[in-house]
């Protein structure tokens, strides 16, 4: 190449530089955001039975339910300022949003979003969600991760098949044992492996008067992997055992008058509104022992 041509492309390589540096960023709006995550019907069979609406409804006291009829959220609100827990696909952010003003409360006022585990189905609205609210987010060290980069890493079971979402900012990463607070209401978490590493459960108290109940949001406790992950000989997640042990141990010992899960259907949460069985002091125990028969099916086709 002769030395002009070479300054010219120089010249308006710089140009083309300084163009871009002076134009002003032009942020990506929430839809745009959105659009970017859209998981087919091929991709995602059960996206669409997910996504279906469902009505906010109380769950008891200052509890609140504000998800999708498939993937929870949870709104536990006063005076001072609410938490969030979970925000469904990246889709489900704006079906969320509506929830919560259709209950006369205001996103604005969501003060912390607090995550089950890290996967697109329960933390792909959170980016948005957060945008919206303003609020913070706080996360377990390895779930933090996964929600600031927006997918899964290799220590995760289902690492190769569990897609991407949009990323969003954790503020504050969580010990187990760690109690939240927002003005009164106060949250505490309980680190549940095995299905991610960072699996999270919540539990709090929500008071009718002078009635309370103890109510515990359980993560996801099922060994469900990619094909080639093995809970027994994993290197990338040595430790899944452990912690599914470790999470059933926790579960059936916690004050549990109410349970929820991320996905409803697993702890028959509308069933059991609907018969007026909601309030069960060995729902933790039940859904422990369950999990324990899953994971020692899992183990002994690995074997």
């Amino acid at each position: 190449m002769n030395f002009t041509l070479f300054a010219r492309l120089r010249i308006g390589t710089l140009l083309s530089l300084a163009l871009a540096l002076s134009s002003p960023a032009k942020a990506q709006s929430p839809d745009s955001t959105r659009a970017n995550y859209v998981y087919s019907a091929a991709q995602c069979p059960s996206c669409a039975d997910w996504s279906v609406p469902h009505q906010p409804i109380r769950i008891f006291g200052n509890t609140w339910y504000v998800g999708t009829n498939g993937l929870s959220a949870i709104l536990i609100t006063s005076p001072e300022g609410h938490i969030l827990i979970d925000g469904g696909l990246p889709a489900s952010a704006p079906s969320i949003v509506a929830n919560i003003r259709a209950l006369n409360f205001r996103v604005e006022d969501v003060k912390l979003i607090v995550n089950s585990h890290a996967h697109y189905d329960h933390a792909g609205g959170i980016a948005e969600l957060q945008r919206a609210s303003g609020a913070e987010v706080a996360a377990s060290p390895s779930s933090g991760r996964w929600i600031r980069s927006g997918k899964s890493w290799p220590d995760d079971p289902q690492f190769g098949i569990a897609f991407s979402y949009p990323p969003a900012p954790v503020a504050r990463t969580i010990a187990d044992g760690d109690t939240l607070r927002v003005g009164s209401l106060a949250i505490t978490a309980h680190f549940t492996g095995g299905h991610t590493p960072g699996g999270t459960t919540w539990s709090w108290r929500s008071c009718e008067g002078s009635v309370c109940h103890g109510i515990v949001y359980a993560d996801s406790q099922s060994p469900i992997s990619a094909e080639g992950f093995f809970f027994t000989r994993s290197k990338e997640y040595p430790t899944a055992l452990a912690d599914f042990e470790h999470g059933f141990d926790v579960l059936a010992h916690l004050q549990c008058d109410i349970l929820i899960t991320p996905h409803p259907s697993v702890s028959r949460l509308w069933e059991r509104m609907e018969s007026g069985a909601l309030t069960d002091s060995d729902a933790c125990k039940w859904f422990a022992a369950g999990a324990r028969q899953a994971l020692a099916k899992r183990v002994a086709t690995e074997r």
